[in-house]
């Protein structure tokens, strides 16, 4: 197989032009191997101009000459980006098998061009990429004579021999999509309502580990803006959408609930001020989290090899816990099979788990100003006995406990909106004793928007964000765990005049502080600013520092925004 050394040519052509903005999310390069043996291939290249429901689909199949198929060290994605114009961000997602495997997002383009690139480590994904089969990615986008930005992508795949200094990664038996299984666009589903689908395990099935990804859209893009419907009504019209703000991912098996996630807010580059995500895109932008369970206990249920329900659905703590249009979710189970090939038995020994998450809405009303506040808790504990076809027994613990505090503060007749949200928890899982599974996690959000001005030709807005990613975990004991910290901080002004043009004064600035290390030892860390289109401080540390990307400084300028899309909604002139 040809060697391919991808996007450096690309990269400094582009570069050249000290016009181009570049940009990026603050992440730790993949702990891959550092030399020996490694093969890299295109896996597609496509202009995403209007490619509203038409995905790019492309047959894969693995390469031979990197190691015996399947036996690879690491395995990484490769997924670079240029446009120019104007055109709202949007989502991408990455179909493998059937399987989504990396939800991303795009940032917003300028006039003069942008570029970012961004590798990703998929080696928990092995069993997929050592077979044939059809890679999709649906990057739905629409060009008309006002969003003329068009997104031209290419996708390398690269993967590592395994040696003696760096052995095979560990991987699971098996991988089984929840998906909507098309071969034609996107797997993932849109909820509401509940997507289910049923799925067969083997019947020597040991253990079961799920990933679920999740984000919401639309009226769910700013969920944690959404004010709950017993007090929408004080609002302005128009102010934000109903619902609440709390959400709550569920797995329900055989209509039992599995395990649940509290998701990260992951705001998207032309969320509330697209000023404060140029060139630093808010964390999870381009690399949309993920959430772990141990679906373990079940593994006797699903090894009677029948069809058994899986459902994802997403909650809030409304009235028969209802929400708005709408969220994308799928999911993978990494299935552990015994050797014996001889079927496994045991039953769930406790099962203490509430249908939803306990919930209390309060509020104060006085004047012009109304301020709501949601909590939540969750706890749930699963306990099974497990016995393989090969006698070995196993004790499985799985217990999860998560609380969730959101405060919106409407101030002045909703011309300041202000968000604190904290979503924390522990998710912990035993096998005999033994911890296989571990997520810690801890997610503060503060949010101020101040409306400046608002009429028939301008709307002038200040914002600040400090937002944070604080999370230890270990998602299955065949899978790096990490342990990351991250914050940022933003400010900005944004004045859209009546002719779509943000007006002179438009600015952002962005401070970020990211730290990561995981369980081989590697470490990263990350200290970068921003102000005005410009990267003002950077530096870094940790044994995964690799050659930085050329990064040029630009002057600050107008540039042309399409309509800002705020919560509920909100129109900007």
């Amino acid at each position: 197989m040809k060697v391919f050394v991808p996007l450096a040519g690309l990269l400094l052509a582009v570069l050249s032009n000290a016009q181009v903005l570049v940009d990026f999310q603050v992440a730790e390069p993949p702990p891959v191997p550092d030399g020996g043996q490694k093969c890299t291939m295109m896996i597609l290249e496509r202009t995403f101009g209007n490619s509203y429901g038409d995905p790019e689909i492309v047959e894969y199949t693995p390469p031979t000459d990197c190691g015996a198929v399947g036996s690879w060290a690491a395995v990484t994605l490769n997924f670079t980006v240029t446009s120019n114009g104007t055109q709202y961000d949007r989502l991408g997602i990455f179909t493998f098998q059937n399987t989504e495997i990396w939800r991303t997002s795009t940032p917003e383009p300028t006039e003069d061009g942008i570029i970012w690139t961004y590798t990703k480590d998929v080696t928990r994904y092995i069993p997929l990429f050592e077979k044939p089969g059809t890679f999709i990615l649906e990057l739905d986008n629409i060009v008309t004579s006002t969003l003329t930005g068009q997104y031209a992508t290419t996708l390398y795949a690269t993967f590592y021999a395994s040696s003696g200094e760096y052995p095979a990664a560990g991987q699971s038996n098996m991988i089984v999509p929840i998906s909507t299984m098309q071969n034609n666009t996107g797997n993932e589903a849109s909820v509401p309502p509940a997507f289910s689908l049923n799925i067969t395990l083997p019947q020597n099935t040991v253990e079961i580990y799920a990933e679920l990804y999740a984000s919401g859209n639309g009226d769910e893009e700013f969920w944690y803006y959404n004010a709950a419907d017993e007090y929408i009504g004080y609002l302005p019209p128009d102010t934000t959408y109903g619902g609440g703000p709390f959400r709550e991912v569920r797995l329900l098996v055989d209509g039992q609930v599995a395990g649940v996630a509290f998701p990260y807010a992951v705001i998207f580059t032309g969320g509330i001020n697209p000023a404060v995500w140029r060139p630093i895109t808010s964390y999870g932008a381009i690399d949309l989290p993920t959430y772990f369970l141990d679906l373990t206990p079940f593994a006797p249920v699903f090894a009677d090899g029948l069809p058994h329900n899986v459902t994802l659905d997403v909650a809030s703590a409304e009235t028969n816990h209802t929400l708005n249009q709408n969220w994308y979710v799928s999911g993978l189970l990494q299935v552990i099979t015994d050797p014996s090939g001889k079927q496994t038995t045991g039953n769930i020994t406790t099962y203490d788990v509430q249908p939803y998450a306990i919930t209390k809405t309060t509020a104060s009303i006085g004047g012009t100003d109304v301020n709501i506040t949601v909590n939540a808790q969750r706890s749930l504990k699963i306990e099974s006995t497990i016995v393989s076809g090969s006698g070995t027994t196993n004790n499985v613990v799985f217990q999860q406990s998560m609380d969730f505090t959101n405060t919106q503060y409407y101030l002045d007749n909703a011309n300041t909106q202000n968000v604190a949200q904290i979503s924390s928890g522990s998710v912990t899982s035993t096998h005999n004793g033994v911890s296989v599974l571990t997520d810690n996690f801890n997610y503060p959000l503060y949010i101020n928007m101040s409306i400046l001005v608002n009429n028939d030709t301008e709307t002038s807005y200040y914002t600040t964000f400090d937002h944070s990613y604080d999370r230890q975990l270990v998602p299955a004991p065949f899978i790096l765990g990490s342990d990351i910290n991250e914050r940022q901080q933003t400010a900005g002004f944004l004045t859209i005049l009546s002719t779509g043009v943000t007006a002179n004064g438009t600015n952002g600035t962005s401070d970020n502080t990211f730290s990561y290390i995981d369980t081989k030892g590697n470490t990263y860390n990350r200290d970068v600013n921003a102000a005005y289109n410009v990267i003002t401080y950077d530096e870094q540390s940790g044994s995964l520092v690799t050659t930085a990307l050329p990064t040029f400084y630009l002057p600050s300028k107008a540039q042309s925004i399409p309509g800002v899309r705020l919560p509920g909604g909100q129109r900007c002139v």
